[in-house]
């Protein structure tokens, strides 16, 4: 007897054994018990989902000798006819070789005539997008009003190519991809009336690979059974078709979250020595990379993972943030589209190897942002903190702010005050004030990165009689920045010499004269350019 696939030969013969259907199956059969079946029925959806076989047992449950019945016998000689494709009465075309209008034209003429032996004459018709515009034209008036004993099932896996004038007169059925669990089930079931042993994992990398489509699940079936000798492994699967196992992959982001360079690149040299291909690599790691940002948005569902909880490494997932995963699963997609003009698509998977070692410390720039606003904030929150701090840890006191109109002697009585209440400051004795300690307090307040102790930076001279400090600037912008942070000042002196006394700023007059030379001499020197004279000052 000549071999028959498993797609062949497992194809769903009633609607009860049409899987992941459930809401197709239960509509037709109810249309079919109240006898309210349609003349045309659209059935779209992608590939190997169960299109052709619900149009095949919808053509049996209509011409069975005991229908029409939601549950056709099977063994009557119109079920057993179209179950093996060559009922007169129920014909099948391939609407991607039959395009022309000739074609429907052939049709036409022949929904004149009855059915030979069978209670509906049926034309079943896959691939229907495929017909040409004048075709469709050609099929209009037939499929709308046809004779009562003809009915029409078009499939199709790309629905928005059927013109809109035919989508009107079906009635329409989408069918959906088969969950993961469901397949894996199914094959679970296969390998039992086979009597051959499977790993679970390799069942459910079965299933994932099919992607919802379960003709696709059984010709994979057949591959992978033809070369494992009835024990079906994942690790037999992994090596015989060059494919990337999570356990390589977990070894791999060990590696690479450890900063373990050199044998990240032996592991990745060992992958691609064993015949698996560059592409098949970013496939992969991109597919882990997508696992592990769902599972940190709190998405555990293996049927929407496509790979078991159990198989991944648990450091990987703590180790890196949702931003991260996000950024390396964007690196390995472009990769991937990348490598096809590359130079050496090895060198590019190395070269993004390599970037993931710094991982760790990527950063958006939203993130990166905030993280310098944040850094700001903290330095301008460090830059009031007014009383020099004993070791022990406290909580620090509020800066004074003073006025610009403030007077010295209510400066002094608010520092004073300030002191008492905290008396766990430190004790500082008391230094001469001259320049060498002015140009030592500004430089440790520019370290500290101090906005108002760099105003010490402007200081020329300083005038120091007992509890009167008089600060003499060199400039007048100076002079009244001081006075609107005349408290910190305070503050500052207090704590890098230990005066607590009055402090009095001014401007020292030369500047001011300096300022008018450098002005005379600039207007001289634009008179004699341009030959003119000046007039007066």
């Amino acid at each position: 007897m000549a071999y028959e696939v498993t797609a062949t030969k497992k194809r769903p013969q009633v609607f009860d054994t049409l899987v992941g259907q459930e809401f197709v199956v239960s509509t037709i059969k109810n249309s079919i018990e109240q006898n309210r079946v349609a003349h045309a029925y659209l059935f779209s959806g992608p590939r190997g989902v169960g299109k052709t076989s619900s149009a095949r047992i919808l053509a049996k449950a209509l011409n069975c000798e005991k229908g029409p019945t939601p549950y056709p016998c099977g063994v009557c000689s119109s079920c057993r006819e179209i179950t093996s494709g060559n009922s007169t009465d129920v014909i099948e075309i391939d609407g991607a070789s039959n395009t022309s209008v000739n074609d429907v034209r052939i049709i036409k003429d022949e929904v004149l005539f009855p059915p030979q032996s069978s209670r509906y004459k049926i034309y079943i018709i896959d691939e229907v997008h495929m017909l040409s515009g004048s075709a469709f034209n050609a099929l209009l008036k037939t499929i709308e009003e046809p004779p009562s004993y003809v009915l029409f099932i078009f499939a199709t896996t790309e629905t928005h190519k059927v013109p809109a004038t035919i989508r009107s007169r079906c009635q329409q059925f989408h069918f959906q991809l088969i969950p993961l669990e469901t397949i894996k089930n199914v094959l679970k079931a296969t390998i039992e009336e086979l009597g051959i042993h499977a790993e679970d994992e390799a069942l459910f990398w079965i299933a994932k690979e099919s992607t919802g489509s379960m003709r696709d699940a059984y010709t994979l079936f057949d591959q992978v059974l033809s070369f494992s000798d009835g024990n079906i492994t994942l690790d037999g699967i992994l090596q015989k078709l060059g494919i990337t196992g999570v356990d390589s992959i977990n070894t791999l982001m060990t590696h690479i979250i450890h900063d373990e360079s050199k044998q990240s690149m032996l592991l990745l040299e060992e992958l691609l020595i064993s015949g698996i291909s560059v592409e098949q690599c970013i496939k992969d790691i991109a597919s882990y990379l997508r696992v592990v940002l769902l599972i940190k948005r709190n998405i555990v569902n293996e049927s929407i993972l496509g790979m078991q909880l159990s198989s991944l490494n648990r450091d990987v997932i703590e180790t890196y943030n949702e931003e991260q995963v996000e950024a390396a699963l964007q690196m390995f997609l472009q990769l991937y589209k990348d490598v096809r003009y590359s130079l050496d698509p090895r060198f590019e998977l190395e070269l993004a190897v390599s970037r993931l070692m710094t991982l760790k410390q990527m950063m958006s720039s939203t993130r990166l942002v905030k993280h310098i606003q944040d850094l700001k904030l903290g330095l301008t929150e460090n830059t009031v903190i007014p009383i020099l701090q004993k070791e022990k840890p406290y909580s620090p006191p509020v800066a004074i702010k003073a006025e610009k109109s403030q007077e010295p002697e209510k400066l002094q009585e608010e520092i004073e005050k300030t002191i008492a209440n905290h008396p766990d400051t430190i004790e500082i004795e008391e230094k001469e004030i001259n320049m060498p300690l002015i140009r030592e307090m500004s430089q440790q307040l520019a370290e500290q990165r101090d906005a108002v102790g760099m105003l010490l930076h402007q200081v020329i001279a300083v005038e120091y009689v007992k509890n009167l400090l008089t600060v003499i600037f060199s400039s007048e912008y100076a002079k009244n920045q001081a006075q609107e942070h005349s408290s910190r000042l305070a503050e500052i002196f207090l704590q890098h010499s230990g005066f607590n006394g009055k402090l009095v700023f001014e401007v020292e007059k030369k500047v001011e004269i300096e300022k008018q030379d450098s002005s005379d001499d600039i207007v001289s020197n634009i008179a004699s350019l341009f030959r003119g004279e000046i007039l007066s000052h």
